[in-house]
């Protein structure tokens, strides 16, 4: 949804009140494709503070569905995200933060959203704290599953010293 700022700017101190629902199917980035759990309506308050500058207030309410980085298993990320910023119309060239969802005189809300949630994206989304993750050998979640899979780690740099172990073992 778009919205047209030009009204509430022709006069001073008006406000303004949106209800808009987020129109994303899903939420798309570098980090991959993630679906929402939920998405409630974005609530905006906007008010003309004068001298085209206008205080923009928002509550954005929603969960991504976002796998697990050491289990692949989905995790669902709720977002409670509120927003208040005063945005000068004047000098919105200068500002790359707001020229991402702001043009001319209109205010991009799915834009303002998006980057909002990319904002607060955690690095990194664990299912639990002590997360075991997948066997790097056979792939079984060990969270949920045992393998038989050699977890021996030796040091790469010791590989030859072992063909010569390994050969002796052979005679």
């Amino acid at each position: 949804m778009r919205i047209d700022l030009s009204e509430l700017l022709s006069v001073e101190e008006r406000k303004q009140d949106f209800q808009t629902d987020i129109e994303m199917e899903s939420f798309n980035s570098k980090r991959g494709r993630f679906k929402f759990a939920y998405k409630e309506p974005v609530n905006i308050h906007i008010e003309n503070a004068g001298k085209r500058k206008i205080k923009c207030n928002a509550k954005i309410k929603c969960a991504l569905v976002i796998p697990c980085d050491r289990c692949l298993e989905d995790v669902t990320n709720e977002f409670d995200i509120d927003i208040d910023r005063e945005i000068d119309l004047n000098n919105i060239q200068d500002d790359s933060d707001f020229t991402a969802y702001i043009e001319e005189n209109e205010l991009d809300v799915e834009k303002l959203v998006y980057n909002e949630i990319l904002i607060n994206l955690p690095m990194k989304v664990l299912c639990s704290e002590n997360c075991k993750g997948i066997c790097n050998r056979c792939g079984a979640n060990l969270n949920s599953q045992t393998c038989n899979c050699e977890t021996k780690e030796l040091d790469p740099r010791m590989s030859k010293i072992l063909d010569v172990f390994n050969n002796f073992k052979e005679v």
